[in-house]
Protein backbone atom coordinates (compact mmCIF):
# COMPACT_ATOMS: atom_id res chain seq x y z
CA UNK A 1 0.00 0.00 0.00
CA UNK A 2 1.36 3.42 -0.94
CA UNK A 3 1.33 6.16 1.69
CA UNK A 4 -0.98 9.03 0.61
CA UNK A 5 1.29 11.54 2.35
CA UNK A 6 4.84 10.73 1.20
CA UNK A 7 4.11 8.05 -1.45
CA UNK A 8 6.39 5.55 0.25
CA UNK A 9 5.56 1.97 -0.70
CA UNK A 10 6.26 0.43 2.68
CA UNK A 11 3.54 0.48 5.35
CA UNK A 12 2.52 -1.77 8.19
CA UNK A 13 -0.95 -2.69 9.38
CA UNK A 14 -1.52 -1.57 12.97
CA UNK A 15 -5.20 -2.58 13.29
CA UNK A 16 -7.55 -4.72 11.22
CA UNK A 17 -11.33 -5.10 11.46
CA UNK A 18 -13.53 -7.21 9.23
CA UNK A 19 -17.19 -6.55 8.62
CA UNK A 20 -18.42 -9.95 7.45
CA UNK A 21 -21.91 -8.66 6.67
CA UNK A 22 -20.68 -6.23 4.02
CA UNK A 23 -17.44 -8.08 3.15
CA UNK A 24 -15.36 -5.00 3.94
CA UNK A 25 -12.02 -5.07 5.72
CA UNK A 26 -10.88 -1.89 7.49
CA UNK A 27 -7.17 -1.57 8.01
CA UNK A 28 -5.35 1.11 9.98
CA UNK A 29 -1.87 1.53 8.49
CA UNK A 30 1.32 3.33 9.43
CA UNK A 31 3.85 4.52 6.87
CA UNK A 32 7.36 3.22 7.58
CA UNK A 33 8.80 6.29 5.83
CA UNK A 34 7.06 9.31 7.37
CA UNK A 35 5.31 7.61 10.31
CA UNK A 36 1.86 9.01 9.48
CA UNK A 37 -1.22 6.82 9.86
CA UNK A 38 -4.11 6.32 7.46
CA UNK A 39 -7.07 4.00 6.97
CA UNK A 40 -7.83 1.77 4.01
CA UNK A 41 -10.99 -0.17 3.20
CA UNK A 42 -10.96 -3.34 1.15
CA UNK A 43 -13.94 -5.09 -0.38
CA UNK A 44 -14.47 -8.07 -2.61
CA UNK A 45 -13.52 -7.31 -6.19
CA UNK A 46 -16.17 -6.47 -8.74
CA UNK A 47 -18.97 -8.91 -9.20
CA UNK A 48 -19.16 -10.51 -12.62
CA UNK A 49 -22.70 -9.59 -13.50
CA UNK A 50 -23.99 -8.36 -16.83
CA UNK A 51 -26.54 -5.53 -16.76
CA UNK A 52 -29.27 -5.58 -19.40
CA UNK A 53 -30.06 -1.97 -20.30
CA UNK A 54 -33.48 -0.65 -21.35
CA UNK A 55 -32.47 -0.75 -25.02
CA UNK A 56 -31.42 -4.41 -24.74
CA UNK A 57 -27.68 -3.75 -24.77
CA UNK A 58 -25.50 -5.45 -22.20
CA UNK A 59 -22.75 -4.00 -19.99
CA UNK A 60 -20.57 -5.24 -17.16
CA UNK A 61 -21.77 -4.15 -13.73
CA UNK A 62 -20.05 -0.93 -12.64
CA UNK A 63 -20.24 0.11 -8.98
CA UNK A 64 -19.12 3.64 -9.83
CA UNK A 65 -22.16 4.13 -12.07
CA UNK A 66 -24.41 2.87 -9.29
CA UNK A 67 -22.86 5.21 -6.72
CA UNK A 68 -23.00 8.18 -9.11
CA UNK A 69 -26.70 7.63 -9.77
CA UNK A 70 -27.48 7.41 -6.06
CA UNK A 71 -25.29 10.45 -5.32
CA UNK A 72 -27.10 12.56 -7.93
CA UNK A 73 -30.44 11.71 -6.33
CA UNK A 74 -29.06 12.49 -2.86
CA UNK A 75 -27.32 15.74 -3.81
CA UNK A 76 -27.90 18.44 -1.15
CA UNK A 77 -29.91 15.97 0.94
CA UNK A 78 -29.08 14.57 4.38
CA UNK A 79 -28.82 11.06 2.90
CA UNK A 80 -25.75 11.93 0.78
CA UNK A 81 -23.46 10.26 3.33
CA UNK A 82 -25.28 6.94 2.84
CA UNK A 83 -24.42 6.47 -0.84
CA UNK A 84 -21.68 3.90 -0.29
CA UNK A 85 -23.81 2.00 2.24
CA UNK A 86 -26.74 1.82 -0.17
CA UNK A 87 -24.42 0.57 -2.92
CA UNK A 88 -23.01 -2.04 -0.50
CA UNK A 89 -26.53 -3.30 0.31
CA UNK A 90 -27.47 -3.53 -3.35
CA UNK A 91 -24.26 -5.35 -4.25
CA UNK A 92 -24.89 -7.81 -1.45
CA UNK A 93 -28.38 -8.45 -2.78
CA UNK A 94 -27.12 -8.85 -6.35
CA UNK A 95 -24.38 -11.24 -5.20
CA UNK A 96 -26.84 -13.33 -3.21
CA UNK A 97 -29.01 -13.88 -6.28
CA UNK A 98 -27.82 -16.65 -8.56
CA UNK A 99 -28.33 -14.58 -11.71
CA UNK A 100 -25.49 -13.87 -14.14
CA UNK A 101 -27.52 -11.16 -15.86
CA UNK A 102 -29.85 -8.64 -14.30
CA UNK A 103 -31.99 -5.95 -15.92
CA UNK A 104 -31.05 -2.37 -15.02
CA UNK A 105 -34.72 -1.92 -14.08
CA UNK A 106 -34.30 -4.42 -11.21
CA UNK A 107 -31.27 -2.55 -9.87
CA UNK A 108 -33.25 0.67 -10.15
CA UNK A 109 -36.06 -0.87 -8.11
CA UNK A 110 -33.57 -1.93 -5.42
CA UNK A 111 -32.23 1.63 -5.22
CA UNK A 112 -35.73 3.13 -5.15
CA UNK A 113 -36.75 0.81 -2.29
CA UNK A 114 -33.75 1.94 -0.23
CA UNK A 115 -34.23 5.64 -1.00
CA UNK A 116 -37.98 5.51 -0.33
CA UNK A 117 -37.36 4.70 3.33
CA UNK A 118 -34.36 7.01 3.61
CA UNK A 119 -35.31 10.28 1.89
CA UNK A 120 -38.49 11.00 -0.09
CA UNK A 121 -36.95 13.79 -2.19
CA UNK A 122 -34.00 11.61 -3.22
CA UNK A 123 -36.49 8.84 -3.97
CA UNK A 124 -38.50 11.08 -6.30
CA UNK A 125 -35.35 12.33 -8.03
CA UNK A 126 -34.12 8.81 -8.68
CA UNK A 127 -37.57 7.55 -9.65
CA UNK A 128 -38.07 10.33 -12.17
CA UNK A 129 -34.95 9.21 -14.05
CA UNK A 130 -35.39 5.47 -13.55
CA UNK A 131 -39.02 5.37 -14.65
CA UNK A 132 -38.52 8.00 -17.36
CA UNK A 133 -41.59 10.07 -16.58
CA UNK A 134 -42.74 11.49 -19.89
CA UNK A 135 -45.01 14.18 -18.51
CA UNK A 136 -45.92 16.05 -15.36
CA UNK A 137 -49.02 13.91 -14.75
CA UNK A 138 -47.05 10.67 -14.37
CA UNK A 139 -44.66 12.44 -11.97
CA UNK A 140 -47.62 13.78 -10.00
CA UNK A 141 -49.21 10.31 -9.87
CA UNK A 142 -46.05 8.87 -8.33
CA UNK A 143 -45.89 11.74 -5.85
CA UNK A 144 -49.53 11.16 -4.83
CA UNK A 145 -48.80 7.44 -4.30
CA UNK A 146 -45.90 8.39 -2.06
CA UNK A 147 -48.12 10.76 -0.06
CA UNK A 148 -50.76 8.01 0.42
CA UNK A 149 -48.16 5.69 1.92
CA UNK A 150 -47.28 8.20 4.63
Amino acid sequence: MICPFCFNGETKVTDKRDDEKDSIARRRRECLGCGKRFTTYERVENINIIIIKKDGSRQKYDRIKLENGIAKACKNRPCLGNVSGIADQIELEIRSSSKNEIPSREIGELVMNRLKTLDKVAYMRFTSVCRSFCDLDSFEDELNELKKEN
